[in-house]
C-alpha cells in the first residue's frame, strides 16, 4: 500500500495539492481539519469539545485525534493506500500512526513536507479569510497557529527524516509545479518498495517452476525453503542434520530453522526490487512471522497467489517425478504423497483466509501448459506492479 502523510505549516496549499495526489495515485484520504469540522458541524460530542480549542488556534488532544481517525479511517478495497493531511502533527501522533497503520497490516510510505516561507504563509492565509468565513482565518490566530505548529510539530519531520521518509517539497510556485515535486517523491518513493508475492499451491502443483520463471522475468528474487533446506542437507550442515528426518517424512520443519535461512537469504540480496516465495508461508504461524519479517525491513506482502490444480493430477505429477533424476524421497512413496496433498489443504485453508481478508489472494489455473500458466502469472505480476508503483 502507499501511505503518505502531508506535512506543512497551516497556508502551506495541502488541501489543494492533496485533492490531485488522490486522484493520481488513487488513495483514500484523511485530512483531521475537515473531520473535525464535520464533527462540529453535526454538533456531535466530539465536535463540540473540538470547536472550542480549534476557535482558539489550538491542537485538539491525541485522544480526540484517535477517536476521530478510528471513527472514520478505511480503506477501499481498489484504493491503492490512504493520504493523510494534517495527521500526524506530532511526534506522539507519529507513534500512534505508525500502530493505526500496524493493525491494517501497514506502515506509512513517506512524508511530503511543503515548505512555505511564513510572510508568505500569512498573505495566503488573511487573503483565505475574505471568503472561507471560517473562524481561525484572522491574523491573530494565524500567528498562533504557525507558532504551534514551530514548536510542536516540526520534531515530526526529525521522526521521519531518521527513517528515511522525510521529503521537503518547495511549496512556492503554481499548483501544477509544486504538484511535480510531490510527484516526483512519491515516485522516488515507490520505487524503493518491494514487490513481495507468496506463491501457494499443493505440492506437484509447478509453484517451483513458475516461482523461478516469474522471479527471472520480474528481476525478483526467488526463494524456496524447500530448496535452501535440501542445499543444507547437501552441505551436511548442523541444520541440515536437523531438518533431514523432516524433509524425508515430507513434513513442515520448524519455524525457527525456515526463518533463519530466509533472513539469510533476503541479507545477501541487498539490492533487491522484492521476492517471491515458495514454500512460506505453509500456515497461519508462518504468515504473521512473514509479515513480522518483511515489516522490520520496511516491506510487505504485495501479493499471494494460489496455483489451482486437481488433486488427482498433483498425485500423478508427483509419482511421475518420482521416478526421474529429480524426484524426492517422498515422492516415491504413494502414502506420503497423500500425506503431503492433505496437509497442505489442511495446513493453508487459514493461510488463504488471512490474505484473502487483506485483499491480496488471488487463484491462477495451473493445470494448462508450462508457458501457458507462466503468461496468466506475469499479467498477475505486472498488474500488481501497477499497483505498489
Amino acid at each position: 500500500m502507499l501511505n503518505i502523510a502531508l506535512f506543512g505549516p497551516p497556508g502551506a496549499g495541502k488541501g489543494t495539492q492533496s485533492k490531485k495526489i488522490i486522484e493520481k495515485y488513487y488513495l483514500s484520504y484523511i485530512a483531521t481539519g475537515d473531520l473535525l469540522r464535520q464533527e462540529i458541524a453535526e454538533g456531535s460530542e466530539l465536535g463540540v469539545e473540538a470547536k472550542a480549542i480549534i476557535d482558539k488556534g489550538g491542537l485538539v488532544s491525541d485522544d480526540m485525534i484517535v477517536q476521530l481517525i478510528e471513527k472514520h479511517i478505511s480503506t477501499d478495497n481498489d484504493s491503492n493506500g490512504i493520504l493523510f493531511d494534517g495527521f500526524p502533527r506530532t511526534v506522539v501522533q507519529a507513534y500512534i500512526l505508525e500502530g493505526l497503520l500496524l493493525r491494517m497490516g501497514s506502515q506509512l510510505s513517506c512524508m511530503l513536507a511543503l515548505d512555505v516561507p511564513n510572510e508568505e504563509l500569512i498573505r495566503r492565509m488573511l487573503e483565505r479569510s475574505k471568503t472561507s468565513g471560517r473562524a481561525d482565518d484572522n491574523l491573530e490566530v494565524i500567528e498562533y497557529r504557525l507558532k504551534e505548529y514551530e514548536n510542536k510539530t516540526k520534531p515530526v519531520a526529525e521522526f521521519y527524516r531518521e527513517r528515511d521518509k522525510y521529503f521537503p517539497i518547495n511549496g512556492i510556485g503554481t499548483v501544477d509545479d509544486i504538484f511535480d515535486r510531490l510527484t516526483t517523491a512519491i515516485d522516488q518513493t515507490l520505487d524503493k518498495q518491494w514487490m513481495n508475492v507468496v506463491l501457494l499451491g499443493p505440492p506437484g502443483s509447478g509453484k517451483g517452476t513458475q516461482g523461478r520463471e516469474l522471479a527471472k522475468r520480474h528481476n525478483l528474487v526467488y526463494i524456496s525453503t524447500g530448496s535452501l533446506l535440501r542445499k543444507e542437507i547437501s552441505n551436511n550442515t548442523e541444520i541440515g542434520d536437523r531438518v533431514k528426518p523432516f524433509m524425508e517424512r515430507g513434513e513442515i520443519v520448524p519455524d525457527e530453522i525456515a526463518i533463519r535461512l530466509i533472513e539469510r537469504e533476503i541479507q545477501l540480496h541487498p539490492n533487491a526490487k522484492g521476492f517471491i516465495f515458495k514454500g512460506f508461508p505453509r500456515t497461519i504461524v508462518q504468515a504473521y512471522i512473514l509479515d513480522g519479517l518483511l515489516m522490520r525491513l520496511n516491506s510487505s506482502v504485495n501479493m499471494v497467489i494460489e496455483l489451482k490444480v486437481p488433486t488427482l493430477e498433483c498425485f500423478k505429477r508427483l509419482a511421475s517425478r518420482g521416478k526421474t533424476d529429480k524426484s524426492r524421497t517422498y515422492d516415491r512413496d504413494p502414502e506420503l504423497i497423500v500425506n503431503r496433498l492433505e496437509e497442505y489443504e489442511n495446513r493453508t485453508s487459514l493461510v488463504k483466509n488471512y490474505y484473502k481478508k487483506q485483499g491480496i489472494f488471488q487463484k491462477a489455473d495451473g493445470t494448462g501448459t508450462t508457458h501457458q500458466v507462466s503468461e496468466a502469472l506475469n499479467y498477475m505480476i505486472r498488474e500488481g506492479f501497477k499497483t505498489i508503483r
